[in-house]
């Protein structure tokens, strides 16, 4: 039974993730989507927030499941009894950073596989950046996430 894991800070959860995170539910047992706490990083939203939004937004796919992380996704892969990575390339410029991790992640566990998806066209230049922009100078963004997602993220924009 391939189980799959789909790391990310999801900060927030996107249409572009959600579509990377059904495509690979077609083609694994299971996907987990793997909230990543990673203390370099200075997200919006607490991982219990982005978790949460992560588990609203796959609600309705009963293969995939959330859950959060902090340390090593290669080490996440075993706790989980999973094999392989799902990562989303939006364009030329993100294959060099997930080449590199994905040879790291093999060396650290030899068993890790990453599997390359691409988005749907209409998700190729979206991520969570520039919807946090958007959302933060008052701008629509609600083709780019869910109603519950866009509340949230307005919600804390306003503080």
């Amino acid at each position: 039974m391939p189980i799959a894991l789909y790391p990310g800070t999801f900060d927030p959860i996107t249409f572009g993730h959600i579509d990377i995170a059904v495509r690979a539910s077609k083609i694994f047992t299971k996907v987990i989507a793997v909230v990543a706490d990673n203390p370099h990083k200075h997200p919006l939203f607490s991982v219990r927030e982005r978790l949460s939004m992560v588990k609203e937004a796959v609600k309705d796919v009963s293969t995939i499941e959330a859950v959060s992380y902090s340390g090593l996704i290669a080490n996440c892969l075993k706790e989980f009894g999973a094999t392989t990575i799902i990562r989303g390339l939006r364009a030329l410029s993100d294959f060099d950073y997930e080449f590199q991790m994905a040879f790291t992640n093999r060396n650290i566990n030899t068993r890790a596989e990453t599997v390359f998806l691409m988005p749907s066209a209409k998700y190729v230049y979206l991520n969570s950046t520039m919807v946090k922009e958007i959302a933060e100078l008052g701008g629509d963004v609600s083709a780019f996430v869910p109603a519950a997602v866009m509340e949230q993220l307005y919600k804390k924009m306003k503080r």
